[in-house]
């Protein structure tokens, strides 16, 4: 399964995972959730998603490094302050919020699965391969960092 790695852009897997959950949503038994406990939460998590996504992409920037999730190896320097000081993959973590966010509105247990599958998949075919390529471009300094700073949350 190497073939898949960093070559299907995060933003594109979220955006299929969020299709299925759409589809699977139609066939599935809807959460009775009341109207104003379900578009309040769907709004805080895409919010809290947003901002997350907004911070990562801002700090690259700022550090004038690649955002382009399939070359990690054009990194050209290895960020870790601002919201990196959280979370190594803030742009990932703001994808998983905001699929929460669309299973919340959907209102539907099954599409809960969607967020959950994005990280795993996300986990596996995107993020340990950039690890690897910033380990070998930033040695120790990267080592260092992924010790002090969780993946996720």
């Amino acid at each position: 399964m190497k073939s898949l790695e960093v070559k299907v852009p995060p933003p594109v897997v979220a955006a299929v995972i969020a299709i299925a959950m759409w589809g699977t949503s139609r066939f599935a038994p809807l959460l009775h959730l009341s109207s104003t406990l379900r578009f309040t939460a769907t709004a805080v998590m895409a919010l809290i998603g947003i901002g997350f996504s907004i911070a990562g992409v801002t700090a690259f920037r700022r550090a004038r490094t690649t955002v382009d999730p399939t070359t990690p190896e054009r990194a050209s320097s290895l960020v870790s302050s601002g919201v990196f000081r959280i979370t190594r993959n803030p742009m990932y973590v703001g994808l998983a919020w905001i699929l929460g966010a669309w299973a919340v509105f959907l209102s539907s247990a099954w599409a809960l699965l969607g967020p959950v599958a994005f990280v795993f998949y996300t986990g596996r075919f995107q993020i340990a391969p950039e690890e690897r390529a910033l380990t070998k471009l930033f040695g120790n300094e990267h080592t260092s960092y992924q010790a002090r700073v969780r993946r996720w949350l």
